[in-house]
């Protein structure tokens, strides 16, 4: 496994903000395995269970937070990272109506205080993850190009647009790749993606993880939105994208320091009602009913992302279909609820397999 993404990852030191979280702690386990030396820096773990304690992973785990700057240098003098992952952020859309301050202290000031803490400790390579929801949403059937204007109708939404440009910004400024080498060494890309699931994420308010809540109490989940359509991708999907555009930056290639797009085929995106009765083929214990309530906070119905470029530039694919994706969720479920063990080394094996066989650019040694 420390051959792929041409074996940079091995013995190199990585920061990844937000470890603790869903899909921080599936990128640190990849990290890990690769070979690389893996700092966390998170908030606790957000939800009981989670993910990462159940990995039990041997990685520098440090608890802070990334509105405080002077943790965050301390971090970085100590640990000198080479790269920096930036996945910590309020991640969910109903708790940003809640409150938006705590959302946008932290996803606009807390990803800017981690670019002054890259800048000030001379990051080689900085790879920000936002979101689909960064995009101006207008609900078109087009996917969102990455030149398309930043927007966002809800507090969660428009604080990802925010921090895009925040990113957009400091790359002009700061770590503008025409002075590169020049007048800093930095080179800084940001990643957007879809709706992501997968085994191990436990949070508020999110489709997969209400159903397997629900089946594992013998209740019905209850379906807000049934017609929403989303583009329902792996969490390995985007993290694969990520792990390859960190690969360019590590090795100095400027073109690459950019905004990237890691969405599924256009089969990925399906509906919220779809979604459920695809799972349920996999645990007939699932069912569900639909509630609808007419004081419902805003929620887009549709969004998909373009993702030509990466196609084409950086050779990057999705692996596996929407059905692929659904049985390799429910079954890390299924797994844990019945007999509590985690298949998180099965499934990343399993993809990096599929990978290969499709003779994807990242798997080569």
């Amino acid at each position: 496994m420390d051959k792929l993404f041409g074996g940079i990852y091995k013995n190199k030191t990585i920061l990844v903000t937000g470890h603790t979280g869903f899909k921080g702690s599936w990128l640190v386990y990849w990290l890990h395995q690769m070979g690389a030396h893996v700092i966390g820096y998170s908030l606790p773990a957000p939800t009981e269970p989670n993910h990462i304690e159940l990995l039990n992973l041997d990685i520098t785990s440090i608890i802070g937070d990334i509105r405080d700057l002077d943790k965050l240098n301390q971090t970085f003098a100590t640990y000198k990272p080479e790269i920096v992952f930036h996945l910590a952020a309020q991640p969910l859309v109903r708790l940003s109506y809640e409150n938006p301050i705590e959302t946008y202290e932290t996803n606009v000031i807390g990803t800017l205080k981690v670019f002054e803490a890259c800048r000030a400790n001379s990051v080689k390579a900085i790879v920000n993850i936002t979101s689909d929801k960064a995009y101006e949403n207008r609900e078109w059937v087009w996917g969102y190009r990455e030149n398309d204007p930043m927007g966002g109708y809800d507090p969660y939404s428009s604080s990802k647009g925010c921090a895009d440009l925040l990113a957009n910004s400091y790359r002009n400024s700061y770590f503008n790749p025409a002075e590169y080498k020049k007048s800093h060494n930095t080179l800084l890309a940001s990643c957007r993606a879809g709706n992501v699931i997968g085994g191990g994420d436990w949070a508020k308010d999110r489709l997969m993880t209400d159903i397997m809540l629900s089946v594992s109490q013998g209740k019905k989940v209850s379906i807000r939105n049934p017609y929403a359509t989303r583009p329902w991708q792996h969490v390995l999907e985007p993290l694969s994208g990520y792990l390859a555009i960190g690969q360019k930056l590590l090795e100095e290639k400027v073109e690459f320091g950019e905004a990237w797009n890691f969405g599924p085929s256009d089969e990925g995106s399906i509906t919220v009602e779809e979604v459920v009765n695809h799972v349920k083929k996999h645990w007939d214990k699932i069912d569900y009913e639909i509630h609808r309530d007419p004081h419902q906070l805003h929620e887009a119905n549709l969004l998909k992302l373009d993702c030509s470029k990466a196609h084409i530039r950086l050779q990057w694919k999705d692996v596996w279909d929407s059905e692929t994706t659904f049985e390799k969720t429910v079954k890390w479920y299924k797994n844990f609820y019945e007999s509590g063990n985690v298949t998180t080394e099965k499934d990343l094996l399993d993809y990096i397999t599929e990978a290969k066989t499709k003779k994807l650019l990242w798997t080569r040694g």
